[in-house]
């Protein structure tokens, strides 16, 4: 007899880029056509040498690295984080409204958990990050999709015909994963607004603020001196720093939720990584000039991909910013087949839009989700050569 399964993690939907690795096995890419991945949004070089100097010297010479630490972090970095998101955004935010997480796919758990319980709602716009809906899945949360067509732009006044009195909560990401585009600091100020007159918390995922294409403060949201009774913030370090296997992430909300997070937290992980927070925190104190530098880079290929969709027949950008172009195809197949056809016949690996809304999205099967962040100016252009040859 099989042991028992929870039916809401049956239910829950396999990860989708490990659905998409397995596209590969067993398939010849030839040598003159290489695999090109842009299926997953994450940096696959390491930290710059003197960052990964500073984990080494912790590692060797601190002690504390190596234990418990407190479950919220590292005071210095939860303090850091407050003074340089106080600046940047022109509000005040005290270190005691930052707590450190694993990663921030962990910092979203461990919000939700303090949020909705059991058969309550959440309102995602579509399409969505799937991990979001994965882990509302597995809680046996209602996820309520905002569909945000062409545009990828949510609409509030559609956002609040959804609202029920079970609703708990509105996700938004800016920018966009997977849509690439960049949320208006209006349409962040109205969400905020609703969720407010409605008693709902505003989730606000900025995993990608490092590489947002405007110049000044995306958004206005922490200068409303109240803005602890709405807003959550959640944020990452992999993509800025190259983190992604020391997993730090922050959260930014009022002390009194924090004290709830700290309840999760203890229970899953303790504490954060140790080194990784270290590295954060020296990352942020020295290498701005570096990620300054990142950021261009990111843009300069932000660039390239629009461009490069601009004299593409028949495809359509929807949008693109951060790490993603988010495209509409030209063929009747839906978008799963074509991408599995797309690594066996171009030696290309992407994400369909199926992996991204809701099953049998008519929209999902029309889209397709590129991550170019690790792709250089000579591989889009081969990108968009191998497209331009395919035929579905």
């Amino acid at each position: 007899m099989p042991l028992p399964l929870n039916p809401a993690m049956a239910a829950t939907d396999a990860p989708p880029v490990m659905e998409a690795r397995r596209w590969l096995q067993g398939v010849h890419f030839p040598a003159d056509r290489p695999l090109i991945n842009v299926s997953q949004a994450a940096p696959t070089q390491p930290p710059p040498l003197a960052l990964r100097q500073a984990i080494a010297a912790a590692a060797l010479t601190d002690e504390a690295a190596h234990l418990y630490g407190p479950v919220l972090g590292m005071p210095e970095l939860r303090a850091e984080i407050a003074t340089q998101w106080s600046h940047a955004y022109g509000g005040e935010i005290a270190a005691d409204q930052v707590a450190i997480t694993q990663g921030c796919n962990q910092a979203f758990t461990a919000v939700m958990s303090t949020l909705a319980a059991t058969g309550d709602e959440v309102i995602l716009p579509t399409p969505w990050y799937f991990n979001h809906k994965m882990w509302l899945d597995m809680q046996g949360i209602t996820t309520v999709p905002l569909d945000t067509g062409t545009s990828l732009i949510p609409d509030v006044s559609t956002a609040a015909t959804l609202i029920t009195p079970r609703t708990r909560a509105i996700v938004l990401v800016s920018p966009n994963n997977p849509g690439g585009v960049e949320y208006p600091a209006q349409t962040l100020a109205a969400f905020r607004d609703l969720a407010r007159a409605h008693g709902l918390a505003l989730i606000v995922d900025e995993t990608y603020r490092d590489f947002d294409s405007r110049s000044g403060c995306p958004h206005d949201l922490f200068t409303d001196p109240d803005w602890s009774d709405t807003l959550i913030q959640l944020y990452s370090f992999s993509k800025a720093y190259r983190l992604t296997g020391h997993r730090v992430g922050s959260i930014v909300a009022g002390a009194a939720r924090l004290a709830q997070v700290e309840k999760f937290l203890d229970t899953v992980a303790i504490c954060p990584n140790q080194l990784g927070q270290i590295a954060a925190l020296w990352g942020m104190r020295h290498l701005g000039q570096w990620l300054a530098g990142e950021r261009d880079e990111i843009l300069a290929r932000r660039a390239a991909m629009i461009a490069g969709f601009a004299g593409l027949d028949g495809w359509t950008l929807l949008g693109c910013g951060a790490y993603f172009a988010y495209v509409r195809h030209p063929f009747a197949q839906p978008s799963d087949q074509i991408c599995q056809r797309l690594v066996q016949e171009a030696s290309l690996l992407m994400l369909p839009g199926t992996m991204f809304q809701p099953t049998g999205s008519e929209a999902g099967q029309r889209q397709i989700r590129i991550a170019f962040a690790n792709v250089d100016a000579a591989g889009i252009a081969e990108v968009f050569c191998r497209l331009a040859a395919f035929r579905a």
